[in-house]
């Protein structure tokens, strides 16, 4: 069984907060954009041109930072069928090694977001096949933008912080593509954290199976009202 998330203090609730209300209003805008692109098609026989990219580049923000949050909270899927046969101080140390795999895997995917966003921000990559070992000299494609994304007034500062002084016409990529790192990074956070809880006890692993959770809870619900 899983322990329903409380944030801790003010700061935890404030980072809690924050997560909450970013994914919800990017599912809002989303659903505001679709919306809206289907309403002008249908019957102004128009569209919004930069919806679709910009839909796509929402969902990709939603999940990157989604995953860290579910591992939060403590909602991602797992088959647990074997596990909670084992008794509980083996199946501490089974989620602890689980959590380890997790931590070494969300390593290399930092390295390699890294690797990806850096250039469009005008950043070095860094060297290594596996782990940094520094960085090295990378091609400038600070330049490039989206396809259609419109750029927003308030972020005509890129363009002196990142464009050698030229102001973009388009959204730069580096903004959509810093996803990659933000997510990723959230992710090895959220997985250290989860690995000292369940070290600590506060929690039992890093998958639950919501499903039961909700068969079981609804046969109580049914014996309690018999």
């Amino acid at each position: 069984m899983s322990q329903r998330y409380e944030p801790r203090g003010l700061l935890g609730r404030i980072a809690n907060s924050l997560e909450e209300n970013v994914i919800a209003i990017i599912l809002g805008l989303m659903t505001v954009i679709t919306f809206a692109n289907v309403i002008m098609r249908y019957i102004f026989q128009s569209s919004l041109i930069w919806g679709l990219e910009t839909t796509l580049v929402l969902f990709a923000w939603l999940v990157l930072i989604g995953m860290s949050y579910a591992v939060k909270i403590n909602s991602h899927l797992g088959v647990d069928a074997i596990i909670n046969i084992l008794s509980p101080s083996l199946r501490r140390l089974l989620a602890l090694f689980a959590g380890g795999i997790c931590v070494i895997y969300a390593v290399l995917l930092l390295k390699g977001a890294w690797d990806y966003w850096a250039p469009f921000a005008g950043m070095q990559q860094t060297g290594g096949r596996w782990f940094p070992t520094g960085f090295i000299e990378t091609r400038d494609r600070a330049f490039y933008t989206t396809e259609q994304i419109p750029m927003p007034g308030f972020l005509a500062w890129m363009g002196d912080a990142f464009n050698q002084g030229e102001a973009y016409d388009k959204l730069p990529r580096l903004v959509p593509y810093f996803a990659l790192p933000l997510g990723v990074a959230l992710l090895l956070f959220r997985l250290l954290q989860a690995m000292w809880h369940i070290w600590t006890g506060e929690r039992q692993g890093l998958i639950v199976s919501h499903e039961v959770e909700d068969a079981i809870e609804d046969i109580r619900h049914l014996d309690r009202g018999n």
